[in-house]
């Protein structure tokens, strides 16, 4: 009967470990998507400054013209 108890409670505690694991690769996942999504965004944003650079400087010299 002890033998049964202890691996009961064996594999209870090994059922736990698996599932915080569990959560923790699918954590690690989403934060990993938000990262890549964030160098996303960044990369467009450093675009659209660059953009917005090169325009300002066609104006500057279209006043200096």
């Amino acid at each position: 009967m002890n033998k049964l108890l202890i691996s009961l409670v064996f594999f209870m505690l090994c059922g736990c470990g698996l599932e915080t694991a569990g959560t923790a690769a699918t954590g690690a996942s989403i934060k990993k998507q938000e990262l890549e999504e964030g160098q996303r965004t960044m990369e467009r944003v450093e675009d659209r400054i660059g953009t917005m650079n090169q325009q300002m400087g066609d104006r500057m010299k279209g006043l200096d013209d």
